[in-house]
């Protein structure tokens, strides 16, 4: 490190912290129960360094929604979705990497009007993408705490719902942190005969078995939620018509009766924890 001032990138997390000359001691999201620090210790990168030998992957999750994942695989690994509609395209989720190529093809699609992220382990560096491309961000004041760079361009919502353009809807679920979010694509704003989607993270956690899905604390620590907080879940859902979700992961997704599948998994999650 040269004693530059820089945003400092956590490698196990992908989160980008306020600039400063030294990297920072410790990460609070890596050592929060939910997370942990690599095995070698905390190591920093910044977003130049990433870019030298990473690159980003496009390719087509459905119409109208561009995947966008890290290679080879950075941090936790999830790929953002690119969520194309008439009134602006926003960008659901969030990864580090972001270079001169990926913001090309996201202006080629019509850039980005706003960043809504599910929850504090995607923040990765949202602040650089909303200057980049003038975007706002909306996060959920319930995980206020979890932001490690301060931007102008953060809106902090509260509440249950937070209603955006063409019938986009973010939903506070709660769950995996407590402003642990999900959005609601409504079929109207999508060309082409789509159908009512959820995209959601790890919000509601599409599993290996795509006809399930699951909810965790923790997944890598493997810490459960218990019935209450799976309730509210499905409680705070409920209202929305959806038959498709888009997971946080490539092609993890549940294409066809994902509301059934929902309720399916909550009965059996809640049966296997015996409560």
């Amino acid at each position: 490190m040269n004693g530059m001032m820089e945003n400092f990138v956590c490698v196990k997390c992908g989160t980008q912290f306020a600039e400063s000359a030294q990297p920072p001691p410790r990460c609070p999201i890596c050592e929060d129960e939910r997370q942990f620090v690599r095995h070698a210790g905390q190591e920093w990168t910044t977003l130049k360094r990433l870019a030298a030998d990473h690159h980003n992957r496009l390719e087509e999750e459905a119409p109208q929604l561009l995947g966008i994942g890290t290679e080879p695989e950075f941090a936790i690994g999830q790929r953002a979705l690119l969520m194309q509609s008439p009134g602006g395209n926003l960008l659901w989720d969030c990864i580090s990497l972001l270079d001169d190529k990926t913001i090309a093809e996201i202006n080629a699609r019509g850039g980005v009007r706003a960043i809504a992220i599910s929850h504090p382990h995607y923040y990765t560096t949202m602040a650089d993408w909303a200057e980049r491309f003038d975007a706002q961000i909306f996060l959920h004041a319930a995980d206020r705490e979890w932001v490690m760079r301060k931007s102008s361009r953060i809106q902090f919502w509260e509440g249950t719902t937070l209603s955006l353009w063409d019938g986009l809807t973010l939903i506070n679920c709660g769950g995996h942190f407590d402003g642990g979010t999900v959005l609601h694509w409504p079929a109207a704003s999508r060309s082409g005969g789509n159908k009512d989607a959820l995209l959601t993270g790890d919000i509601i956690q599409v599993v290996q078995d795509r006809r399930y899905v699951s909810f965790m604390r923790s997944y890598p620590n493997l810490i459960p939620l218990g019935p209450a907080a799976i309730n509210r879940i499905l409680k705070n859902i409920e209202p929305f018509p959806f038959e498709q979700i888009y997971g946080a992961w490539w092609k993890a997704n549940v294409l066809a009766n994902a509301k059934t599948a929902v309720a399916r998994s909550a009965e059996r999650y809640v049966r296997a924890i015996g409560l």
